[in-house]
């Protein structure tokens, strides 16, 4: 499990700080304010840059926690500069990288009981991880990526598979 489990989530967050990397060396070049796309969204009902980078952290400490048997680490998402979203990255990246991979191994029939609006999801170990959490990640990943795309960062394909570091 820890190796179906930390490369991806790694991964992940690695997208993640070098599109924002990326998001604020546009906004320099350009010379506008780069907190200005903290804010930006694709649809008016979806979440700002912001919250898919909290999300994506959320969901990426939870995973790694809720398999390992640990408490994940809280944060409070109150991120309104790049600078701080890259700071709950790093965290994030932190805590993952810290925890020991052995606590993940054996997880696949672990139960992890999810809450949500309304109820809780009940999930076996690999059925969370692969179901549920690295498709949340991933989707939130993308999101971010897509926000600033649509922003005008020039970000492509590579950007986002890790492929231009």
């Amino acid at each position: 499990m820890s190796a179906l489990t930390l490369p991806p989530v790694t991964r992940a967050l690695n997208t993640l700080s070098h599109v924002l990397d990326k998001g604020l060396a546009h906004a320099q070049a350009r010379e506008f304010d780069p907190d200005n796309l903290v804010l930006a969204r694709l649809a008016p009902d979806m979440l700002p840059l912001s919250g898919q980078i909290q999300r994506a952290s959320d969901s990426a400490k939870g995973v790694v926690a809720r398999l390992a048997g640990l408490e994940s680490p809280a944060m409070a998402d109150d991120e309104t500069t790049f600078a701080q979203l890259q700071d709950r990255v790093a965290r994030t990246l932190a805590f993952v990288r810290g925890v020991d991979a052995a606590l993940l191994d054996g997880s696949e029939t672990r139960t992890i009981s999810l809450p949500v609006p309304g109820k809780t999801i009940e999930f076996a170990g690999q059925s969370y991880l692969m179901d549920f959490a690295l498709p949340n990640i991933h989707f939130h990943v993308t999101t971010a990526y897509a926000i600033l795309r649509h922003n005008g960062v020039p970000l492509g394909k590579l950007d986002y598979l890790g492929l231009t570091r």
